[in-house]
């Protein structure tokens, strides 16, 4: 089985810290590596893998205001495009782009859909030659066909189960209004408890207004897009980490990683959240303010090692491998899951 991975390529792939896309697109290649499949990364130049690499973009063009990302991954998609028929599939990991050119793809092709940015990309998705797959039941769009769900996996290698954590709240993502930076500060100020922020500033106003303002290096410290090895440090400190999400998740990287580390969760009950979190086990999916400060000592009781235990047997990366070769599979077997091919 040769496979193409049509990675993403705003940052390297796996990425220094932020990047999920980038994170499950490497945890899957580097499984498929173990189980012997013949892989080729597409990805920047300077990824890391033990896939063959083959690239165009010299680096990630969100680390690089000189590159035009629409211009780049129009490059990454037409140079794939050229070399698909040397593979067996094609497995998209970067959105609706190589979809508007299904047609010309000359192998099956598989696309994960890590999210919709809104509904003005459907079309890109309805005409094309792909088979989907979706990374929670929730996320799935009723106007597509799907052959599987696919919930990431993490490499649990890169955790460690914290069985005696601070009494600090984590808010860990992207700071915009989508992740609810705000409302995790107005929780961890009503619970009277101090509050980490961790994430790249993805919305410089909703920064400069209303989180920036708070941040005093006391009862809210800010410390930047931190990289694996920190990421881990700050998920198990913790005693929960806050996901009061203003959009529908559609799954929530974050949330798994701090579970590794004993970490429960209390979440917004939106998008996938009480499909990843076992409510009362994991942690607390809730519906407002008032629930998530009730829920912190609740979650403090929690047993962590039970925490990181439910999430080892849910959302390991070789289930995600086991998973996705499944998919591989069953489209070799019979090309009519992929659509109109």
């Amino acid at each position: 089985m040769r496979i193409a991975m049509l990675g993403p390529i705003a940052w390297r792939t796996p990425p220094r810290h932020y990047g999920p896309w980038e994170r499950v697109t490497s945890l899957l290649t580097e499984g498929l590596v173990r189980r012997g499949v013949d892989v080729t990364l597409f990805a920047t130049a300077d990824s890391i893998t033990a896939a063959q690499l083959d690239a165009v973009a010299p680096h990630g063009y969100a680390e690089d205001s000189a590159l035009d990302g629409r211009v780049w991954e129009a490059l990454h998609v037409g140079h794939v495009l050229a070399r698909s028929g040397e593979f067996d599939l094609v497995h998209n990991q970067l959105d609706w782009l190589p979809l508007a050119f299904s047609e010309s793809w000359r192998a099956p092709m598989i696309t994960t859909i890590h999210g919709f940015s809104g509904g003005g990309i459907l079309p890109a998705y309805m005409k094309a030659r792909s088979a989907f797959v979706s990374i929670s039941e929730s996320d799935r769009s009723p106007d597509l066909p799907y052959i599987a769900t696919v919930h990431h996996g993490i490499d649990f290698g890169e955790f460690e189960e914290v069985p005696t954590p601070g009494v600090d709240l984590v808010v860990f993502g992207r700071i915009h209004p989508d992740k609810g930076t705000a409302e995790a500060i107005a929780i961890a100020a009503q619970a009277g408890r101090r509050l980490v922020i961790c994430g790249i500033v993805q919305d410089e106003a909703y920064f400069a207004t209303h989180v920036e303002p708070h941040i005093d290096g006391d009862r809210v410290v800010y410390r930047g897009s931190v990289g694996p090895r920190e990421r881990a440090e700050v998920l198990g400190s913790a005693a929960a980490l806050l996901h009061p999400i203003d959009f529908d998740e559609p799954f929530g990287l974050s949330v798994v990683e701090a579970m590794a580390c004993g970490t429960p969760v209390i979440a917004y009950r939106r998008g996938s959240m009480p499909e990843v979190i076992d409510d009362g086990v994991t942690g607390f999916a809730v519906r407002g303010r008032d629930e998530a400060v009730a829920a912190i000592p609740l979650a403090a009781r929690l047993d962590r090692r039970r925490v990181c235990s439910r999430a080892r047997e849910r959302f390991g990366v070789e289930r995600m491998v086991d998973d996705y070769l499944r998919v591989y599979e069953t489209v070799l077997r019979d090309s009519s899951f992929v659509k109109g091919y």
